[in-house]
């Protein structure tokens, strides 16, 4: 009897546990619906003056925005509009700079609002970027700045297709590679995965693992690389070369001009 009660207890316990977890769970996906993503962080972890901060030391952080972000938005951080840079024209009001002028993710993100990351305004789309960018910056682009206008992002999320393993550039081709359109379809990826620019002599292969192909010399060690070649996932992609976010579309990162921009990597 006694051995039977104890399993009772024991089981009504374990039951009573489990609620109180489930119920801790919901009370925590309810706090991050309602924006509450930093309610159990130590202020420490982002902020110098730690529980001491106010509005007037906010701004003095651990490390710049940028890398503070990036813990847990790497894909952003990756391909996404400039941060950290220093903005060509005046900005609104409402989009705030850092002490040192520079644009950063808060400028268009209100971190601690009242759902995270949630945009500075309800515009959207061209509305959105016109409220710092002239309408001529996306005129002068050869898609009318639609691939801008969509996020300030370049969401790498999507399923890989056919031959390509490098998601940026999957996603890269969904427009460039429609032949249907003729000004887009300037650009084809063949079956050994090397794009190939049809308005010029350069191709090159992208998937490309780096730290392998290194391995066999020629390449520059990763380290060396400039920041503006990004490599998602350690791979060669369209955007190691091409910047999405620049007032030309898909402008090289680095000038052509005597081979610069292969010698990034290429160490001949």
């Amino acid at each position: 009897m006694t051995s039977q009660l104890t399993k009772s207890g024991l089981l009504t316990i374990v039951a009573a546990m489990g609620l109180l977890l489930i119920i801790a769970l919901m009370i925590r996906l309810s706090a991050l619906e309602r924006g509450q993503l930093f309610e159990d962080s130590p202020c420490e972890s982002c902020h110098l003056a730690g529980v001491e901060t106010t509005s007037s030391n906010a701004t003095m952080l651990q490390g710049s925005l940028e890398q503070l972000c990036v813990t847990c938005h790497g894909g952003a951080a990756e391909a996404s509009h400039p941060s950290g840079v220093r903005p060509t024209m005046a900005t609104p009001e409402r989009f705030p700079l850092d002490w040192k002028g520079d644009l950063t993710c808060s400028s268009c993100h209100n971190v601690h609002g009242s759902i995270h990351g949630q945009l500075r305004t309800a515009l959207r789309g061209e509305a959105f970027c016109t409220q710092c960018h002239a309408s001529g910056f996306f005129e002068r682009m050869a898609d009318g700045g639609n691939s801008l206008m969509l996020s300030g992002h370049l969401d790498a999320n999507v399923a890989p297709a056919g031959q390509l393993r490098d998601t940026y550039s999957i996603q890269c081709m969904t427009c460039h590679g429609d032949q249907s359109d003729a000004a887009r379809s300037q650009v084809s990826v063949d079956a050994f995965n090397v794009v190939r620019h049809r308005s010029s002599s350069i191709n090159h292969p992208v998937g490309v693992d780096y730290l392998k192909a290194a391995r066999f010399g020629g390449y520059r060690p990763i380290t060396q690389l400039p920041a503006e070649i990004v490599l998602p996932g350690g791979q060669l992609s369209c955007i190691s070369c091409h910047d999405a976010y620049s007032a030309q579309h898909g402008e090289v990162v680095v000038s052509q001009q005597g081979s610069k921009l292969c010698f990034q990597c290429h160490d001949l």
